[in-house]
């Protein structure tokens, strides 16, 4: 393929479900399976389903994208691992992309009409524990920009920063006009006060939105060579105590 029109495999496996696309010339096909303990059962084959329905091989790819993070401990592992291991058996290079972008990318693409230049879109991601991964990035020109990056947030950090009181408070930050994620759904209840004009919190990092980012990202030459791939985490406590479980539930 030529530089402009890339043979892309993209993959997420940060949450509860696997993303997976395939990104060759103007098309792009795509899947969503369920994670957890069958994602690597499912996620190699579901990619061999892809390729044959384009009509390409393995050797035909020039590069793996996966999503980096944040996410799911095993989940983040496994994409990562995955993509590495394609990539150097192809020997070809890999695409990093921030899971909490395709999630922003997920809700612009659902209605592209809600974006003006320069809006801001803060992500909100069901993160366990009582905490969300919380990032913002702006839609400039065409492409998204991290203006906020990733965060663990608790649970009460959304309603601290942006719910309406009935005194004015100058320092408050307004609630910003976009909120995407699965913590909107997953914590309704944290979100009553905050009146951001747009929500989406069926968003997901999806097999369209992570073709897209990977798409950009090659056009920009942003590819690492395969044993510099790391996944990202923004958490270094991945469980709980059994104390510390007892506590949540009382």
């Amino acid at each position: 393929m030529s530089v402009g029109h890339p043979v892309l495999i993209a993959l997420d496996t940060a949450t509860d479900r696997v993303h997976v696309a395939l990104v060759s010339g103007d098309q792009t096909r795509v899947a969503e399976l369920a994670g957890g303990a069958q994602a690597s059962a499912t996620l190699l084959p579901s990619l061999n389903d892809l390729l044959a329905q384009a009509g390409l091989r393995w050797a035909d790819v020039d590069a793996i994208a996966f999503g980096e993070g944040p996410g799911a401990f095993t989940g983040l592992r496994t994409a990562c691992s995955t993509a590495q291991g394609l990539a150097l058996g192809l020997d070809k290079p890999v695409i990093a992309v921030d899971t909490l972008m395709a999630v922003a990318e997920d809700a612009r693409q659902s209605d592209p009409s809600a974006w003006p230049d320069g809006d801001v879109v803060w992500v909100l991601q069901d993160a366990r524990m009582d905490e969300m991964y919380v990032a913002a990035f702006a839609w400039r020109d065409e492409s998204w920009t991290c203006v906020h990056l990733p965060q663990l947030w608790p649970l009460d950090e959304p309603a601290r920063r942006w719910a309406r009181t009935d005194e004015a408070i100058p320092s408050a930050t307004m609630a910003p006009r976009h909120l995407a994620g699965s913590g909107l759904k997953v914590y309704p209840d944290r979100f009553v006060d905050i009146a951001a004009p747009h929500v989406w919190p069926q968003a997901a990092p999806r097999g369209a939105a992570l073709a897209a980012l990977a798409h950009q990202a090659w056009l920009r030459g942003d590819t690492i060579d395969a044993a510099l791939a790391l996944p990202r985490y923004v958490r270094d406590k991945v469980a709980q105590t059994t104390a510390e479980r007892l506590a949540a539930r009382s």
